[in-house]
């Protein structure tokens, strides 16, 4: 029995398939398939590309196909882990149609490397676990200090992330002095050795950052700082720590125990210290500033004392006993001008009286013509003839003198 699927509405099988209306039933039947809905599918990356929009284009291929791939940027941020050409990958996601191209594609939203899907899903599980336990709560976090004197370091002495954690640091902020305190970093005696290191810095006071560091690598490689006991040794840490292991897209368990991430090692030493470029240019304008307030400071000042100065000036006890001493000095013009008023007075009024006083004066009466008479014996005034006697001495008083006379007759 023949049966015919209803998979679109369109022209009669009979009639003609436009490109779009093919390409249509073709993205359908696809589509409408489960198995193609939810799957995962393993090869090697060729062609990996991103776009300036943040989407992700690679091919999955194997010795006999190839497959178109896509991760929308969205999905592309929150991974872990993005390949590279080469890499041997699990890619999980749906398969679909792209109709512009006229290709099928797989959609993917989750990729792995291929054969250590155990190792993620551990890590998954590890990490479920110590962030419900609130190890990774942006509330621990710690500021880093912004001049450090002292920065430890925990990595390999002889690893390259050393060696540019020293000449960054170098470059940027001279001052500060690095504390090596070494440790293996891949293996399984690394995580042991991590948490001691970071014990070793912890036990001195005059660390006041710590950085962890690692190079890139495979999952394998970066596994010890997956380790639970790194993880909790970095959440207890006495010093602030930065971790930057591997590349901008590996993501580690140290990496969400520390205070704050380092996509790579050279990252890490920039975060920890300032550009001695820029502490420059601050400290310049900051001396500029300080000269420009200074001189304000200066000058308000100075008219502050200036207006304090002449009022100090108006109440100054000097400036008192200068007016004081005017106000004598009017006093004593103003007495002296009344006194010699009141002389003045005095004189016209003695010059009156001694005027009235001349009229009867006996020089005045002298002065014209008169004279005083007296008996020399007994000095009586003689006022008149009857109080003489021929021969009497008598004592004659005129206006400039005296002389003697005798009575004759």
């Amino acid at each position: 029995m023949f049966e015919q699927l209803d998979l679109f509405s369109g022209p009669m099988l009979s009639a003609p398939y436009t490109v779009s209306q093919l390409t249509g039933v073709i993205r359908r039947l696809i589509e409408s398939q489960p198995e193609l809905s939810d799957l995962w599918v393993e090869g090697e990356v060729s062609n990996f590309s991103r776009a300036a929009s943040g989407h992700c284009y690679f091919t999955l291929k194997d010795a006999g196909a190839q497959l178109n791939c896509v991760m929308w940027r969205g999905v592309a941020s929150k991974q872990s882990y993005l390949p590279t050409t080469g890499d041997h990958v699990q890619v999980h996601g749906y398969v679909g149609v792209y109709e512009g191209g006229g290709k099928y594609q797989l959609y993917a939203d989750e990729i792995q490397p291929a054969g250590i899907g155990d190792l993620y899903r551990q890590f998954e599980l590890l990490k479920a676990r110590l962030e419900e336990e609130g190890l990774f709560d942006p509330e621990r976090k710690r500021q880093l200090p912004q001049f450090p004197r002292v920065i430890g370091v925990v990595t390999s002495p002889i690893a390259a992330a050393l060696r540019d954690i020293v000449n960054v640091l170098a470059r940027r902020y001279p001052l500060v002095q690095v504390l090596l305190s070494p440790t293996a970093v891949q293996g399984e005696a690394a995580p042991a050795q991590i948490v001691a290191a970071l014990g070793a810095l912890n036990a001195r006071d005059d660390v006041d950052v710590i950085i962890v560091a690692r190079g890139g690598g495979s999952l394998e490689d970066l596994w010890a700082f997956n380790d639970e006991h790194v993880a909790r040794a970095i959440a207890a840490s006495r010093h602030p720590v930065v971790c930057g292991v591997g590349h901008e897209t590996d993501f580690s368990l140290a990496d969400f125990a520390a205070d704050l991430r380092a996509p790579t090692p050279s990252a890490a030493a920039e975060l920890v210290v300032q550009d001695q470029i820029d502490l420059r240019a601050q400290v310049a304008g900051l001396a500029v500033r300080a000269a420009t307030s200074l001189r304000a400071g200066l000058d308000g000042n100075r008219l502050r004392l200036m207006e304090q100065e002449r009022a100090l000036r108006h109440l100054s006890p000097r400036v008192q006993v200068a007016q004081a001493r005017q106000r004598v000095d009017d006093l004593l013009e103003r007495s002296h001008t009344s006194v010699g008023h009141e002389f003045a007075l005095w004189r016209e009024r003695v010059a009156g009286v001694s005027g009235r006083l001349a009229g009867f004066s006996p020089v005045g009466t002298l002065a014209r013509g008169y004279a005083i008479i007296r008996q020399r014996a007994t000095g009586e005034v003689v006022s008149s003839v009857q109080d003489v006697s021929t021969g009497d001495a008598l004592a004659v008083r005129v206006l400039d003198g005296e002389f003697r006379a005798e009575v004759t007759s």
